[in-house]
């Protein structure tokens, strides 16, 4: 893709900070740095997102993710834990749309990163959740996933 920032940092036309590559994927620090250390892993070839991955390559790349996020965790006694996210599509906070995965280094519980996920059960009771459950594995059923 010519106007994709992450398509440039894999061909080398826009500079980065790799930490990690090979034929399937290149893996370099955000320039955000949410926390010291935060790298991202991309797939070399361009898929706008995790919706777009076949098996072969979701194998690929997710297999590489325990090597790297071991590296960045040993990079630094301090790392306590690491947040692995991957957001998908804009209103899931997409902002470059060429499949990445965060590895987020955790120091502290005060280290200036957050998630929160609200907790909705109240909301919900036997039928609902069968409802939803229902509807996603019938979607398994579908041949084109």
């Amino acid at each position: 893709m010519d106007n994709c920032i992450f398509c440039k940092i894999v061909k080398g036309e826009i500079p980065s900070y790799t930490v990690y590559e090979d034929d399937v994927v290149k893996a370099f620090l955000d320039i955000s740095q949410g926390t010291p250390g935060h790298t991202l892993v991309i797939p070399k070839k361009h898929v706008p997102d995790l919706f777009a991955y076949d098996e072969e390559l979701a194998a690929a790349v997710f297999s590489r993710l325990p090597k790297i996020a071991r590296a960045v965790k040993a990079s630094n006694p301090k790392i306590k834990g690491l947040n692995v996210l991957n957001n998908n599509g804009k209103v899931a906070y997409q902002s470059v749309f060429h499949s990445h995965i965060h590895l987020i280094p955790r120091y502290s519980d005060q280290d200036d990163f957050k998630m929160i996920f609200k907790d909705n059960s109240g909301e919900y009771n036997d039928a609902k959740y069968k409802e939803i459950q229902e509807s996603i594995k019938r979607q398994f059923d579908n041949t084109n996933n």
